[in-house]
């Protein structure tokens, strides 16, 4: 415990021996009953981390999965327009419903609760929080096979409220090619092993651009390090995706849910065990 300990674990990231794991989590809704939850996680913003969490959760809806996203990205929702969601969540006294995808994917972001999905969100640190912690308790998931949550970039406070109030099963890092990422990992695998997560996968996007004449792998941000931080840290799972800009439209068009690639094939496996 540290000297200057308040008792107020709820706003601190100390492991210390005064700390119970499981006494801040939070129950979800009593109708949601949710299987598996899967954090996807970045050190950094503008790697893709939205991207892979709707690949991942459509991936497993082609699978027959019950599928859903919580966006946890609070400042920067982007999930809704990957799927081309613009209308709003309802709610009733029970709780607030999610949205539905055009194959059955249930999402929630707060793009979906306000009024005009282009006004920005100013808000401190405690209340956005708050509202992905209601994302959890307030939301009536129904039956959920496996729901990813796509968080926001760093370990602030929105992934320490995460960490502490829903049942993290494993967490996938999303990261890029440039030397300042892997350090940048490191920090996100550091603060997993910090809140006992255990890291599924890690997922190297914009890896390497293929040539079309050739099909020859063009590293234009350098060459990967992704592999040697894998093994440093024992994360058995390791995807590399390309700069596609097929996939750049899709998700600009709301229409991600027809992409076509088995870049994560084998880390969907590693997912769902």
């Amino acid at each position: 415990m540290s000297e200057n300990c308040d008792h107020n674990c709820g706003s601190c990231s100390q492991n210390c021996s005064e700390r119970d794991p499981k006494s801040l989590l939070e129950k979800p809704h009593e109708l949601s009953h949710i299987k598996k939850v899967i954090g996807v996680v970045s050190g950094k913003g503008g790697v893709g981390k939205s991207l892979i969490t709707s690949l991942l959760a459509v991936m497993a809806r082609r699978q027959g999965l019950k599928t859903a996203i919580m966006d946890a990205d609070i400042t920067g929702p982007s999930i809704p327009k990957a799927f081309g969601l613009h209308g709003r969540a309802e709610g009733t006294n029970e709780g607030f419903f999610p949205v539905s995808t055009q194959t059955g994917i249930n999402i929630m972001s707060l793009n979906l609760l306000m009024d005009n999905e282009t006004d920005p969100v100013v808000w401190r640190g405690p209340l956005i929080a708050g509202t992905v912690k209601q994302f959890w308790t307030d939301v009536i998931w129904g039956d959920v096979d496996c729901m990813f949550i796509d968080m926001p970039p760093g370990t602030g406070d929105v992934a320490l409220t995460v960490f502490q109030s829903i049942p993290v099963d494993g967490l996938i890092i999303v990261t890029s090619p440039q030397e300042l990422v892997g350090m940048i990992v490191e920090k996100a695998v550091n603060m997993a092993a910090l809140m006992h997560v255990p890291v599924l996968g890690l997922v190297e996007n914009m890896s390497y651009v293929p040539c079309p004449d050739c099909g020859k792998k063009i590293n234009v941000f350098g060459e990967s390090h992704v592999d040697e931080i894998a093994k440093k840290h024992g994360i058995h799972a390791v995807a590399k995706l390309p700069l596609d800009p097929k996939l750049a439209s899709a998700c600009d068009k709301g229409e991600i849910e027809q992409f076509d690639g088995h870049w994560l094939d084998d880390m969907l496996k590693t997912i769902l065990g």
